[in-house]
């Protein structure tokens, strides 16, 4: 304790003497270092308080960050590789096993190849490590920590309660401004980057906050706390004026009678024909060219109800300008269908495959956003076979989710896994028009979940082969 309290002093004082304020963070760093030696759990849980409070900074190069997750992932990468490492030996192996795992790893092994193929190398390597460490530290170490019944309600407690103190922030700077619609992305700075990713990130996790809430005692302390928080989050949900999350959270709530009445093998074959029928008919033809847009009356609304009303009519600027995109994005699939143009590439390519007659006055794209739809993202920049493998990993967590939620016995665990089923309903949903899943607010949670299926399936199958090896006397 003397030497961590000199080590505090010094840092400090010369951080104010050399003005080089990132020694003042050597104290944390050491703490850091300290439990990851001891107890790298503990980190994890830091990890999931930071995620809500975790702010994007541009660096030189072309990189940026998220502060503080990204060194926080960094760090606990290189911890479970290490950990994995050394364990080797005594690790069970039916979590690599596992068919999800499997699947996720067909999936990122296809973006390593695509790396080859890329018409930008650099960019693509860097999206491919970012997937990386991604994937070692919200999947396999999450496999690693969520295990139990305890992890999992701390999981939740460890992202609800930041996201409500950040919901609330939201909330009381919007209120400054009479909570105006064309205010809120001025609002959400600097934990969120806009008014959808705001409320991407409320609406995935409210299932997890609601199945929680259910398992303690009505009226206890805990209980009411999360009620409290729920009520917050849907009132940020409300104000964020995010049409999407609207839509993606009332599907959600529609998805849990799916599960209830065993109806997911029938809805995913109709969901896959529906899907095909529907861009089939968009492009047999060009019938596509149907829907250009008026440039004169294609714009932004500052009133909500102009916004919806002006989307029926297809005259809002957003969702046309993602016309303008996605059709770029079509003409990039066909001209490289395998292997795409490689990971993170749409933006460096697509203005070569637009189409004049669907241009907005946004069309110019100073802030370098993507295609706003994840699955045809996939397709432009890991080609057919990439939206093919990520299509596979939903598929089959939905197909297993429901098999296991009924054989679930525990109601705190199936509770928590409807949460997970919900929530990767939520992102799924709202991948259709945005490509969040490559931020950390909502990536993780993606992963997180399907690391928790897996857990508590091969909990479920341990339990069973237990039962048929020992039969009663």
């Amino acid at each position: 304790m003397y030497f961590f309290a000199a080590i505090t002093l010094f840092s400090i004082l010369g951080a104010i003497h050399y003005q080089m304020n990132f020694l003042a963070l050597l104290p944390f760093g050491i703490i850091i270092a300290y439990l990851c030696i001891v107890d790298f759990r503990k980190v994890f849980f830091l990890l999931l308080f930071c995620l809500p409070f975790s702010i994007e900074v541009d660096l030189p190069g072309g990189f940026a960050t998220d502060l503080p997750t990204e060194p926080l992932v960094l760090i606990l990468m290189g911890v479970s590789i290490l950990y994995f490492l050394k364990n080797l030996p005594t690790l069970k192996g039916d979590f690599f096993l596992h068919p999800l795992t499997c699947f996720l790893g067909i999936h990122f092994f296809w973006i390593f190849i695509c790396i080859f193929m890329s018409a930008d190398t650099f960019v693509s390597t860097k999206y491919f490590l970012a997937k990386f460490w991604y994937i070692v530290v919200y999947f396999f170490l999450s496999g690693l920590i969520l295990k139990e019944e305890n992890t999992l309600r701390a999981m939740i407690w460890c992202i609800s309660v930041p996201i409500a103190i950040t919901t609330i922030y939201v909330m009381i700077r919007h209120a400054g401004h009479g909570f105006a619609f064309d205010k809120i992305n001025a609002s959400v700075g600097p934990f969120y980057r806009n008014h959808v990713n705001y409320a991407a990130t409320l609406s995935l996790f409210t299932p997890f906050v609601w199945y929680l809430k259910s398992t303690y005692k009505r009226f206890s302390i805990r209980w009411n706390i999360l009620w409290g928080m729920l009520i917050i989050i849907i009132l940020g949900i409300i104000f964020a004026y995010t049409r999407a999350a609207y839509l993606a959270l009332m599907a959600a709530v529609c998805a849990y009678w799916i599960i209830h009445f065993r109806l997911i093998k029938l809805v995913l074959l109709v969901a896959l024909v529906a899907s095909i029928v529907f861009t089939s008919s968009l492009l047999n033809d060009n019938k596509y060219l149907d829907y250009a847009p008026n440039f004169e009356k294609t714009i932004a609304h500052k009133e909500f109800d102009n916004l919806v009303a002006a989307t029926a009519k297809g005259e809002d600027v957003s969702v046309m300008e993602r016309f303008y995109r996605w059709i770029a994005g079509v003409y990039m699939v066909k001209e490289r269908a395998v292997f795409g143009f490689g990971p993170g590439n749409f933006h460096g390519f697509y203005k070569a495959y637009t189409v004049r007659s669907f241009e907005t006055y946004v069309s110019d794209n100073p802030e370098k956003s993507g295609i706003h739809s994840y699955y045809l993202m996939l397709g432009v920049e890991q080609g057919i076979p990439g939206i093919i493998f990520f299509v596979a990993i939903l598929f089959y967590f939905f197909y297993r989710v429901e098999i296991v939620y009924h054989r679930e016995t525990n109601p705190t665990i199936a509770g928590i896994l409807m949460g997970a089923y919900m929530c990767v309903i939520v992102i799924v949903l709202l991948l259709i028009i945005n490509d969040l899943i490559e931020t950390d607010k909502v990536g993780s949670f993606f992963f997180i979940c399907l690391a928790i299926l897996v857990n508590i399936d091969l909990k479920q199958q341990r339990k069973l082969i237990g039962q048929v090896s020992s039969p009663p006397k």
